[in-house]
């Protein structure tokens, strides 16, 4: 608290009526240090309140089936080159469920080595059946530092409306399971799963419908683009659910055009702002993965072309 500027006289040498002028003066001088400091305390609350926070960093990875050809012919060369292009974090895809313990134990230090994670897994359905198919993915996504078990595509049992809710059934089922183990279950969606099945009910709204919140809505969003559907709506209609985002654009046009899934990450025609700013605000995104169906580069080339195009625009 602040006190007058100018010394109060003693109280001897003041007449009664310089006394009271002096004494009347004393709580206002008094009550305007206490308000200046609160305007001051305030002040600085205010200040620490406008100063500006850091931007949450999400990870950036790679499906490496964007690599596939080159992870086939040599999968320690591919892990070393993801990394050094840039990428955090890497989501393996169905062969890896043919490997031993041991072999997998011998990816993870290569992971380790290189710095990069692998959060999530591509699977088949037999992934999510309970029994030994499952617990060799389960003790396989444990040896990895995976999180998330994906079902890359539907069985062929999944038709018709009965069929899907069929599905998420036993999604939901394998979902209780993992959860039990520390995973979670997820699902990866393609065009076919935006086109209505049941009225003006979509595959993907059964799909949803169906599985616990803690089931995770992998977005692929150029397949959601392709079919027409609006990425905006479908990340808000389901708060917390989309985990990880798959970064692939799309574009009208023929392969011979270098159109359709060809085009580089934002060549397309894909609003990857509005998307960003909702899957992070709405969505619950925890990591996003680039993920590319070929083009006119080589694999690394595109891998490294999309990345800085990632860059730039989070720049």
């Amino acid at each position: 608290m602040s006190t007058p500027s100018s010394p109060i006289p003693s109280l001897a040498a003041l007449s009664r009526r310089r006394f009271l002028a002096a004494a009347a003066a004393v709580p206002a001088a008094l009550a305007f240090g206490s308000l200046a400091g609160r305007a001051q305390t305030a002040s600085a609350a205010t200040a620490l309140t406008a100063m500006p926070t850091k931007p949450k960093k999400y990870p950036i990875g790679i499906e490496l089936y964007a690599v596939r050809g080159e992870l086939t012919k040599d999968l320690p060369k591919t892990l070393q080159t993801v990394a050094k292009l840039g990428y955090e974090c890497v989501e393996f895809y169905s062969p890896y469920f043919g490997w031993t313990f041991p072999f997998a134990k011998d990816v993870r230090r290569q992971l380790e080595d290189v710095g990069l994670r692998c959060y999530s897994t591509h699977n088949s359905f037999a992934s999510f059946t309970p029994g030994e198919t499952m617990g060799r993915a389960i003790e396989l996504n444990q040896i990895l530092g995976a999180k998330t078990l994906v079902l890359a595509s539907a069985p062929r049992t999944a038709v018709g409306a009965e069929g899907w809710k069929k599905l998420a059934g036993d999604l939901a089922i394998a979902t209780a399971e993992l959860v039990k183990h520390g995973l979670s279950a997820g699902f990866h969606n393609h065009a076919s799963e935006w086109k209505k099945i049941e009225g003006e009910t979509r595959i993907m709204d059964l799909l949803a419908a169906g599985t616990p919140q803690e089931f995770v809505l992998q977005f692929d969003v150029g397949t959601c683009i392709e079919a027409g559907a609006d990425p905006i709506a479908w990340i808000k209609a389901h708060p917390g659910r989309i985990q990880s985002v798959h970064l692939k654009d799309w574009a009208p046009g023929t392969r011979a055009e270098e159109k359709g899934f060809r085009v580089l990450f934002g060549e397309g025609v894909t609003p990857w702002k509005e998307i960003l700013a909702t899957v992070e605000s709405v969505g619950g995104v925890e990591f996003y993965l680039m993920e590319q169906e070929g083009s006119r580069y080589s694999e690394f080339e595109t891998a490294e072309r999309c990345l800085a195009t990632w860059k730039k625009m989070r720049a």
